[in-house]
């Protein structure tokens, strides 16, 4: 009796179930999301530059300070300062050349300057990841930090490194392929092979300071990559704005409230 009694339990449930079934309807929900850093203190965001490394053919300071206030000005309470973007390269090159001893710098100044094959050179080469980690001491650099907040009435500061290059990996790739059998009936199938894929590696670190203070209140890095076929012909600008589309909500997330959207179904 227990497992007759179980049964019509569960056809009872299941006709109720059916009945009510009419009387469902959709209800949108929004559930807000708490930025990781509090900017209410803040009235003002500037993109200050990045030091940047990887390929020359996208100018990833320029391009990254772009499209970040584009982002904020749609996206974030914030009032987005219009300012030159500063070359943080040759910031860190002169703290660095400041930070020498007299006879370092005498010594520097007696040797001959490059010929034009040797600038030429200099200006092809590139940061690599490792590298641009020797320019990062700027960014705890508060008093140029506090300085450059005063001149913006004290703002929220977004700078940090940008890592964009070139990237080769080759694998098994499983790919849909359509076939047909003797009836003529469509299938699709996974098929499996060996591809050579090229593409590119994005990994900024976003640094945020107070322009107050000169102090970074938050750091953030992330890593993204992208792989075509060898026969796709992908230009490297597409290529970077592809991985930053991937990336700005969570860059985003970090200064201002956001909501995931969902529905719920009810009971009428």
């Amino acid at each position: 009796m227990t497992g007759l009694t179980k049964t019509l339990g569960s056809v009872g449930l299941l006709l109720f179930v059916c009945a009510c079934t009419n009387n469902l309807y959709e209800v949108p929900i929004e559930t807000p999301l708490q930025p990781k850093l509090d900017v209410s203190a803040f009235q003002r965001v500037l993109i200050a530059g990045f030091v940047t490394g990887g390929t020359n053919d996208v100018d990833a300071n320029l391009e990254t300070a772009r499209l970040l206030r584009s982002q904020l000005r749609t996206e974030s309470r914030l009032d987005v300062i219009d300012s030159e973007v500063i070359d943080l390269f040759t910031v860190a090159e002169d703290e660095s050349a400041a930070s020498r001893d007299a006879p370092e710098v005498e010594s520097t100044e007696k040797t001959t300057r490059p010929n034009a094959d040797e600038l030429d050179q200099e200006e092809e080469k590139t940061l690599s990841e490792e590298e641009l980690e020797a320019y990062e001491h700027i960014f705890a650099n508060v008093s140029y930090w506090r300085q450059l907040g005063e001149e913006h009435q004290s703002p929220l500061i977004v700078t940090g490194t940008v890592y964009f290059t070139p990237h080769q990996r080759s694998g098994m790739v499983t790919r849909e392929r359509e076939i047909y059998d003797d009836f003529g009936r469509r299938q699709v199938v996974p098929i499996r092979a060996y591809r050579d894929r090229r593409g590119y590696v994005l990994s900024p670190k976003f640094i945020f300071i107070d322009g107050r203070t000169g102090v970074t209140l938050y750091t953030e890095r992330y890593r993204e990559e992208v792989l075509y076929d060898v026969s796709q012909n992908t230009p490297a600008l597409s290529s970077y704005f592809e991985l930053m589309d991937r990336l700005l909500p969570s860059f985003l997330g970090a200064l201002s409230d956001q909501s995931i959207r969902g529905t719920r179904m009810l009971l009428k």
